[in-house]
């Protein structure tokens, strides 16, 4: 009852068969993005097999260290990954950004291991999973809303200096700006938690009744986990937002950079 069904490698390699179809729309369709998709295929499985060797011999070692080390690299390509798509930002933006994706990740790990599960935070088995979830959908919220602030501006620049021209502050100028891209870096979020459990059964959940937990204590980890996922995507988003658009603009509300 609870033993997970074992792929064999030739079984698991079928599944790469999918790719083909969507080779086949693409070239239907003209989409010429047919090197981006092998090499995407071909870094996630090399990533998660890697992964897969780390994690095994992690859980089989536990130590402090080791998920520490982990944890520290999970939030460094989270933060390397949002910063790469948005090489143009001034660096007082870019540390702002940094800072605020370790901080509510880390701050928001620690609460949920600690506090809501009541394990001990160097426990592997809890806190890679789980940190895993937070700063993959940490990243994709920060890049979101980033990108949303920056192309919002880059399409308004006409009207921003006409505002500026008439004594609009840059403060009253921006603000609004940064409340659309974090709408923006939330909605997916949204989303995603209005549908589960009808539209879909997220992977968590889905992971965990695959190994034998019970339903009702896998839907109790996924709502908990849901809600940290909301809270640290606000978070990151917020504090990126919030206090990096204030580096655009000197004490004499001039805006001195262009994103």
């Amino acid at each position: 009852m609870n033993d997970v069904v074992k792929m064999q490698i030739g079984q698991f390699s079928l599944i790469y068969l999918l790719l083909l179809v969507v080779l086949a729309i693409m070239k239907k369709c003209r989409i010429n993005q047919t090197k981006l998709m092998i090499i995407a295929s071909i870094r996630m499985t090399a990533q998660l097999a890697l992964a897969g060797f780390v994690l095994t011999y992690i859980f089989e070692n536990p130590h402090p260290a080791f998920t520490i080390a982990y944890l520290i690299a999970m939030c460094a390509f989270a933060i390397s990954r949002v910063l790469a798509k948005n090489r143009t930002l001034n660096r007082r933006f870019q540390i702002i950004i940094a800072a605020s994706i370790a901080l509510s990740g880390i701050s928001v790990i620690v609460f949920f291991i600690g506090i809501v599960v009541g394990e001990s935070l160097f426990n592997p088995r809890y806190v890679i999973p789980i940190a895993g979830m937070l700063m993959g959908n940490t990243m994709t919220g920060a890049t979101l809303g980033v990108k949303a602030f920056r192309e919002r501006l880059a399409g308004q620049r006409a009207r921003i200096e006409a505002l500026l021209n008439v004594g609009a502050t840059p403060e009253k100028i921006l603000l609004p700006f940064v409340r659309q891209a974090l709408e923006m870096a939330l909605l997916p979020t949204f989303n995603a938690m209005v549908g589960m459990g009808i539209v879909s059964l997220p992977g968590m959940m889905t992971g965990q009744i695959l190994s034998g937990t019970l339903p009702a204590t896998a839907i109790l980890y996924q709502i908990a986990i849901m809600i940290a996922i909301c809270t640290v995507v606000c978070l990151s988003s917020f504090g990126a937002l919030y206090f990096g658009y204030r580096t655009l603009y000197n004490r004499r509300n001039q805006i001195i950079t262009t994103l």
